[in-house]
């Protein structure tokens, strides 16, 4: 799985590709677009499918995500932790099966102001540091992390560049799925997200 997200000024970008098979098997998510919606206050996502060798366009969609989006994704958390046991250990256990073979990071930062600038900078790298602290501890981090924090002080800039190169086996993933339905418990919780509240009663069922 391939990750490149790139943030330049009010522009952000981001493509995820999954590779298997040696290439055999190929799927692309394009969302060539992140921005604020200026009729409402919404988080407006255009996103671009691919699929195959010759990566043809499969879908495309236009969406709306709102704070209270947002909220519901946090609650769905919760109630997803109460109804699978272990989850943290099931999550953890099938993340330390990823290999991180390529991690690079670029910030270039700037307020105007020297003073400020040098402020920012210090604090972006600690944030840098502080992630790659838990990633090392969740992942296999087979590289050494490319970072950089560029500070530029004679103009206000934000302008961002991560690309990150993950490997896993298929049936790793696949044990982990099992497990989570295996150690589901109670009924099925009334998940109001966009993305969970797509689980069928089926999938609830313990095995």
């Amino acid at each position: 799985m391939y990750i490149h997200y790139s943030h330049v000024k009010d522009d952000d970008s981001l493509k995820i590709k999954f590779r298997a098979w040696f290439g055999l098997i190929r799927y692309t998510i394009d969302v060539p677009l992140i921005k604020i919606d200026d009729n409402s206050p919404a988080l407006v996502v255009e996103e671009e499918i691919k699929t195959g060798q010759e990566e043809e366009v499969k879908s495309e969609k236009r969406s709306q995500f709102f704070a209270e989006d947002i909220l519901n994704g946090f609650k769905d958390m919760e109630h997803l932790l109460k109804h699978v046991v272990s989850l943290h250990h099931i999550i953890r256990h099938f993340l330390k099966k990823i290999m991180i073979k390529k991690f690079e990071w670029h910030t270039i930062i700037g307020t105007g102001e020297a003073a400020y600038t040098g402020m920012i900078t210090g604090a972006v790298w600690a944030v840098k540091g502080s992630i790659i602290g838990i990633i090392s501890h969740y992942f296999k981090l087979r590289v050494n992390p490319i970072l950089s924090v560029q500070p530029h002080f004679q103009l206000p800039v934000s302008q961002t560049t991560f690309q990150c190169m993950l490997q896993f086996r298929i049936g790793h993933a696949m044990f982990a799925g099992i497990k989570l339905i295996k150690f589901w418990k109670g009924g099925r919780p009334q998940f109001k997200s966009k993305l969970l509240s797509t689980l069928s009663p089926e999938k609830t069922k313990t095995v």
